[in-house]
């Protein structure tokens, strides 16, 4: 098993944390334990191992950018908080820590915001009507520029997408 913080290591410190009757593991090696503090729980940082190394440093650096120690208004929730836990106290507190949300976010996942995921019917029949749109446009740009040969192949095309439409 390797370490899961340098992921070069073999693991040979197993730590386990059970909160709210969760149960969050991390294999780590010997090096990378004494880095993180486990053996002392005053320099054990939880969102350091569970979010990537360095993730509570990236928020520390934004927040002094941002003028020094922030807390959440609604919760009272700080960046030490963060840092013990791993978590954010509330919904509010992710525009409190965005700056440094954003960056650790970005490491973490392709991006920062959510896309969605749409249904294959109504996905084909998006694309489709954004093609028409998009022919139709460039058929009276076409018109516009007398460019008739262009202009009747667009038409075919339109035809074709109008087909193409009335199947899905």
């Amino acid at each position: 098993m390797q370490c899961q913080v340098c992921k070069k290591a073999p693991a040979t410190v197993h730590y386990t944390s059970i909160v709210d009757n969760q149960v969050k593991k991390v294999d780590m090696c010997e090096a990378c334990a004494q880095e993180k503090g486990v053996n002392d729980p005053a320099s054990f940082s939880l969102a350091d191992l569970l979010l990537g190394l360095g993730a509570s440093q990236k928020m520390e650096e934004a927040s002094t950018a941002a003028g020094g120690d922030q807390n959440c208004p609604q919760c009272g929730f700080t960046q030490a908080d963060f840092k013990k836990s791993g978590r954010l106290g509330c919904s509010h507190c992710y525009e409190v820590f965005a700056d440094g949300l954003d960056a650790l976010l970005k490491g973490m996942h392709k991006g920062t915001h959510h896309k969605g995921k749409v249904p294959a019917s109504l996905r084909r029949a998006t694309d489709v009507r954004a093609k028409m749109t998009k022919l139709e446009a460039d058929l009276k740009a076409a018109i516009g520029r007398e460019d008739f040969e262009l202009a009747a192949t667009l038409r075919d095309e339109i035809k074709q997408a109008k087909k193409a439409e009335a199947e899905v």
